[in-house]
């Protein structure tokens, strides 16, 4: 008896684990020449726009000296206004964007996959490019910032998408911008670019 009311709490538990991370997955595509110009500069040169994203929550896309920064949800002006994470080396997003969502069917999190190029080949015939899935919170209302919250190198590792979905379910909910620091998880190659970050002073 004993036995079998081990193995029965065993089985539970780990139906309850499984449940407990069993977020699931929307898309969306970016689509640069539909979204809504909200600044512009001929210095950099830089651009700001608003683009649809997923139901409601609009997606950021900022891009400067030739490297490009996303936010997400309704983040504050302040947020609009200062923040950019990107990558040391010209770099360039991925169109699609993964949502991760929440047991309530709201997004908590998205992965999008940057290029980032290889500096030594800048300016060649044909630059070698790394790929980052760079995982990054959703704002809310209660919450109006957006920001990275970990990066797997796409190319270093075979299991970088789950390493990535395991990143957003586990660590967004719980991520303070401008207080937690992202992480690298799994492999780091030579290629992945160091990360660049300017974010608002957050009271702390």
């Amino acid at each position: 008896m004993h036995l079998t009311a081990f193995l029965l709490a065993t089985t539970l538990a780990a139906c309850v684990a499984t449940l407990a991370q069993a977020n699931e997955s929307a898309y969306s595509e970016r689509n640069l020449d539909a979204c809504k110009t909200l600044s512009q500069t001929d210095e950099g040169p830089s651009i700001t726009l608003q683009c649809d994203g997923y139901k409601d929550l609009a997606v950021y896309f900022k891009e400067g000296d030739l490297r490009q920064s996303q936010a997400y949800g309704p983040i504050s002006k302040i947020w609009l206004d200062e923040a950019f994470e990107s990558f040391g080396p010209f770099n360039h997003t991925n169109a699609k964007i993964e949502w991760r969502l929440g047991a309530d069917g709201r997004p908590v999190a998205t992965i999008v996959r940057w290029f980032v190029s290889d500096p030594e080949t800048t300016g060649d015939v044909t630059t070698r490019y790394g790929q980052v899935l760079v995982v990054s919170t959703v704002a809310t209302a209660e919450n109006p910032t957006s920001c990275v919250v970990g990066y797997v190198d796409a190319l270093e590792n075979k299991d970088a998408n789950a390493r990535a979905r395991t990143v957003a379910d586990e660590e967004a909910h719980n991520f303070a911008c401008g207080v937690s620091e992202p992480q690298w998880h799994g492999t780091r190659g030579k290629l992945a670019g160091e990360p660049m970050r300017y974010l608002p002073e957050t009271k702390k």
